[in-house]
């Protein structure tokens, strides 16, 4: 078969698809929602799914939201962070633009060439008198250094709130990396290796916490008639929760799957002179959610993009650009390892039902554009 035709037979590999469990099952969840009539509002699904997700992450204080932006923000506002926060500017823009959103300051620091985290050293350089808060990100789930920055929010008396949007799953040292900082907050986007189509959870390190945060994403509301304090809807639904509980049950194959696709990957770059691959936390697991490619030169990777796309594979710059260049987020200071990897990342395609013959595709075509055939 040639390229043409294979790209209109197969249509356009993603770097991500999402999984789709079992339609029968979701019925049987969507038809018990069906009878009860309750459709939001803290309903038996998305409460059997608390639960589930408690005794499958190893972790207490887990409230579900409407989207994992939303759980950045309610993190933030429960823990009354305010002034300015240090974090990186390599990840996803809702990062950043859920503290501006809650007019709290980004504060960029660059970061470790090798881990693609900030690290306690770079945090502590751009620490201001203004500054409340540290939000360090799992970047592509690779577990920050916990315990030195742990230690470093300790001492100045900041809060410290993690983006695990990435980190589904992961433990650290035996035990869940959700668990870490004053809180986490996850993603349970569409595109992520757990979903609930669309989605997010924060972890607390306190009960207090999570109460004061159940409160705020309900309106405010403590009773009938009774609104306590200032909230917002973040609540999510039940049919949200009715995808997430038929994907958990499935994710003992999907974390195999992934794992396969991931080592295939791993095993055809480790070593290769024209790129580098991401240095793991070894003190921390894997949950194979994304692949990246760190090539030497942006003309090498703008080569390797263009080669995958014109053969219907869509491998995505992630994440590019460096956020400390956006026109709202814009700071003096040049995050120079940051722009740097920015301008040279790559993550290829990676899901569960990505076939052998479709990845040996994308490694020939990745090796031979580096190569500039």
């Amino acid at each position: 078969m040639d390229e043409t035709a294979f790209i209109k037979e197969n249509q356009m590999i993603n770097v991500t698809k999402t999984y789709l469990p079992d339609r029968e099952r979701f019925k049987k969840y969507a038809d018990r929602i069906f009878d009860s009539g309750w459709l939001t509002n803290n309903g038996q699904t998305v409460r059997e799914l608390e639960g589930r997700l408690s005794e499958y992450l190893g972790v207490e204080n887990i409230l579900l939201v409407t989207n994992g932006t939303i759980a950045l923000q309610v993190a933030y506002r429960t823990l009354g962070i305010k002034g300015g926060a240090v974090t990186t500017p390599f990840t996803f823009v809702a990062t950043a633009s859920s503290l501006v959103w809650e007019g709290i300051n980004p504060v960029f620091c660059d970061i470790d060439t090798g881990t693609l985290n900030i690290t306690p050293e770079s945090i502590n350089k751009a620490l201001t008198r203004k500054c409340s808060a540290i939000v360090p990100v799992h970047v592509f789930g690779n577990a920050c250094l916990v315990d030195e920055i742990g230690e470093l929010a300790t001492g100045k008396n900041l809060k410290l709130v993690y983006d695990a949007a990435h980190a589904f799953g992961i433990k650290y040292k035996g035990k869940s990396l959700l668990s870490y900082g004053d809180a986490s907050a996850i993603s349970f986007h569409s595109t992520k290796i757990f979903h609930t189509i669309e989605g997010g959870a924060i972890v607390f390190r306190n009960k207090e916490d999570i109460e004061r945060a159940r409160l705020m994403i309900n309106f405010g509301i403590s009773g009938y008639d009774k609104v306590s304090d200032i909230g917002i809807n973040g609540k999510m639904n039940e049919f949200q929760a009715a995808m997430g509980l038929c994907v958990l049950e499935d994710m003992p194959s999907i974390l195999k799957n992934r794992e396969l696709v991931y080592n295939n990957y791993f095993e055809a770059f480790s070593g290769h002179d024209e790129l580098r691959l991401q240095s793991r936390n070894p003190d921390a697991d894997n949950n194979w959610a994304y692949f990246p490619v760190i090539f030497n030169t942006n003309v090498i990777r703008e080569r390797v993009f263009s080669k995958l796309y014109e053969n219907g594979i869509f491998a995505r710059r992630y994440f590019s650009p460096s956020l400390e260049i956006l026109p709202y987020l814009r700071k003096k200071k040049s995050m120079k390892v940051s722009e740097s990897t920015a301008s040279r990342i790559l993550c290829l395609p990676i899901y569960e039902s990505l076939s052998n013959d479709d990845q040996g595709r994308i490694i020939d075509i990745v090796i031979s554009a580096i190569a500039g055939q």
